[in-house]
């Protein structure tokens, strides 16, 4: 059995430069890769491209790259909770390129399953098509839309094994899975990594063939953007 582990996140992101693109996954502050994003942080690496769903908040997930101004483009979905991606793109210091968000999840899995474009009925007749092929099937109007192409993708799971087989929780199976394999190198960050055959086949997500470097993530915060409570009822 290959052994795909790396001792920490150091290790993990060996190879990454200025100038890269890197898939992010999460959905919100859910299930994103919180070691591999504060290395970067550490790296200082500039100019980046990065995809992801979102982009954080000001002080946390890739709000933190935003801050040191390390990101020159973000292609993502919904960016509606940081005020520093906001100031940014209306004064022009960063490019934006706006997903849908099906569409967004859908150039991660062909990029996987080595498709090189797709069509897509999402974004016909918007900005989002202008520039790009469009095709009639059955009387309805299609996007033809490109894989995405990535040096990295860093993703964030439940549980994981010495061969790089994963399993992921909750709403961070969204967008995680579909970038496992998606580019070039593929790195994995868990909360428990075990054995290779310590999980069951039957409920692993994505087989180690989509991961080259698996670690054992630590102090994980999992914040809550918008935390909202019942009030208690007077006794």
């Amino acid at each position: 059995m290959i052994k795909k582990t790396v001792s920490n996140v150091h290790k993990a992101l060996g190879g990454v430069t200025d100038g890269m693109t890197f898939m992010l996954g999460g959905f919100g502050l859910c299930g994103i890769p919180e070691n591999a994003i504060a290395e970067l942080v550490r790296l200082g690496i500039k100019d980046i491209t990065c995809i992801s769903n979102n982009a954080g908040v000001d002080d946390f997930g890739l709000g933190l790259l935003l801050q040191q101004r390390q990101i020159r483009k973000m292609i993502s979905s919904y960016v509606g909770e940081n005020d520093e991606f906001e100031r940014q793109m209306l004064s022009g210091e960063l490019e934006v390129e706006l997903t849908p968000q099906g569409t967004l999840a859908e150039k991660c899995r062909a990029a996987q399953a080595g498709f090189p474009a797709f069509y897509t009925p999402a974004g016909y007749g918007t900005e989002v098509a202008e520039g790009k092929e469009t095709r009639e099937f059955d009387g309805k109007m299609y996007v033809l839309e490109p894989a995405f192409k990535a040096d990295y993708s860093f993703v964030k799971a439940w549980k994981g094994d010495e061969a790089g087989n994963l399993i992921f929780k909750g709403t961070a199976r969204n967008f995680n899975p579909c970038m496992c394999g998606a580019a070039k190198i593929t790195v994995a960050e868990v909360e428990e990594l075990l054995p290779a055959g310590s999980l069951d086949p039957n409920e692993i997500h994505i087989p180690g063939i989509f991961v080259q470097r698996i670690f054992q993530g630590e102090k994980y915060e999992k914040r809550i953007e918008q935390r909202t409570v019942r009030k208690m009822k007077s006794m």
